[in-house]
């Protein structure tokens, strides 16, 4: 079963990709996500974005919404978490470093979130289907970043579950058991292997 997942992150299309390594569907992207993150949640960007694509193709659509929420910054950049410097990876990474100076590792709990859409379009014989699933890991960000594995925030993201080394650090296959995107796409590992059974492509 193939579906869209509808990203030009090409970083964010391979993690799932690997993430769903064999299950029975086959996760493909066109290169377009043209829909303005306009949403309050994770989970309304998320559904914009699945909705418009499902629309486009006329079948199944994946998105993803997902983003850093600082505690000592009272949950951000959380939805902005994209474009919160207007730097691009660099510059959020050193702005996060930057409102972070001088708080100690204790205080620097962190969490990554994580919302995928599932949609398709109604049609004249049925209606139209979506669901949201979310995902979140706990961890802490870092005195100074470590690691050139993952991307975004990840070499600043201290997870406990790794022994404290950052998602920079970790390997493909760490990541794809223990980030947000992980938890979040196992609640649709049930949904996505109905669907496949019951799909004709």
């Amino acid at each position: 079963m193939k579906i869209l997942f509808a990203t030009t992150n090409e970083d964010k299309l391979r993690e799932l990709q690997a993430i769903s390594r064999g299950l029975p569907v086959e996760l493909w992207s066109d290169g377009r996500d043209q829909v303005a993150e306009v949403g309050d949640s994770f989970a309304a960007n998320a559904l914009l974005k699945a909705g418009a694509a499902a629309r486009r193709i006329s079948g199944w659509a994946l998105a993803d919404d997902s983003g850093l929420e600082v505690d000592a910054l009272g949950g951000a950049p959380g939805v902005r978490s994209a474009r919160w410097s207007g730097g691009g990876v660099a510059g959020n990474n050193a702005r996060l470093l930057r409102e972070l100076s001088g708080v100690p590792i204790d205080r620097r709990g962190a969490g990554y979130r994580c919302a995928l859409a599932l949609c398709r379009p109604a049609t004249a014989a049925r209606p139209g289907d979506a669901l949201v699933v979310e995902g979140a890991c706990r961890g802490r960000i870092a005195l100074a970043p470590r690691g050139s594995n993952g991307f975004g925030y990840d070499p600043l993201f201290e997870l406990p579950e790794l022994g404290f080394r950052t998602f920079g650090e970790a390997t493909d296959e760490e990541k794809a058991r223990h980030s947000h995107r992980a938890r979040a796409f196992g609640k649709l590992v049930p949904l996505l292997d109905l669907l496949a059974r019951a799909e004709p492509v």
